[in-house]
């Protein structure tokens, strides 16, 4: 059978496993997973097999199939960005408002280590910063990125920082990874990232982390506009931003508790 004509009814049985997996805590046989995507056991184990090998799925020792941890982390990605963007809105609204730019929170991109917008409200200003919901850029060269690798686990920020390839965007982009470790260590300190001119000449942006449940960096709301326009305001803007970061982050660990 064509590829073409395959696909869809694998990818129907796949949701089928997992949506009966996601019931069933104690695991199911190849055989019942087989009986349950109404396919013989044939063609399911191959499907089962590909999930095992990318941590979707995991095998125990008496057969059994079961979510396994790149599933789990999913959901809980997916419940917790979800949540996110409704407790964010009125926050962004209300820093857009106070602050005169663009408000917007970002977080790690779920296949890679990249910052991904999420949500935004844009400044009413004529001239003012914006970019595409979805958009994803370099941890290294914007404000949102670096609040999240200063609060990322130190192995995996390590392993970004030697593997990374720190092109400069701008004569403003650091690309000494000695410099930008320095720099991480001191956003970790102070709680807040400021970028001027790093990813787009002309462009500020200030960031803070959003916590989560235990404490967690979930995200990080971040205000950007013109540079000059950024400067002058620079002090209120900080406290703005602390202000709606420790709003949303007591209003995501309320949620992530009950």
């Amino acid at each position: 059978m064509p590829l073409t004509q395959a696909a869809p009814q694998s990818i129907d049985r796949i949701f089928s496993i997992l949506g009966h997996l996601a019931r069933e805590r104690d695991g199911e046989s190849l055989s019942e997973l087989a009986r349950r995507a109404d396919a013989p056991k044939s063609s399911v184990v191959g499907l089962l097999t590909g999930m095992v090998d990318s941590g979707y799925l995991i095998r125990d020792v008496q057969g059994k199939y079961r979510l396994g941890p790149n599933m789990v982390a999913l959901a809980i990605s997916v419940v917790a960005r979800q949540g996110l963007q409704d407790l964010a809105r009125p926050v962004l609204q209300r820093l857009a408002d106070q602050t005169g730019e663009t408000s917007l929170i970002g977080t790690l991109a779920s296949d890679a280590d990249l910052v991904m917008y999420v949500d935004k409200v844009e400044s009413a200003n004529p001239v003012r910063y914006t970019v595409p919901l979805g958009e994803r850029r370099e941890l290294y060269a914007s404000a949102v990125g670096k609040v999240l690798l200063a609060h990322m686990a130190a192995d995996r920020c390590d392993t970004y920082l030697r593997n990374e390839k720190l092109r400069a965007f701008t004569p403003k982009t650091i690309t000494s990874v000695r410099t930008l470790r320095q720099e991480i260590s001191e956003i970790r300190e102070a709680g807040l990232a400021l970028t001027v001119d790093e990813r787009v000449v002309g462009v500020s942006a200030l960031a803070a982390p959003i916590h989560g449940e235990g404490g967690r960096v979930i995200a990080a709301i971040v205000i950007a506009g013109p540079s000059e326009r950024m400067r002058t305001a620079l002090k209120q803007h900080k406290a703005s931003l602390r202000a709606a970061a420790k709003s949303l982050s007591l209003a995501m660990a309320g949620t992530t508790t009950h």
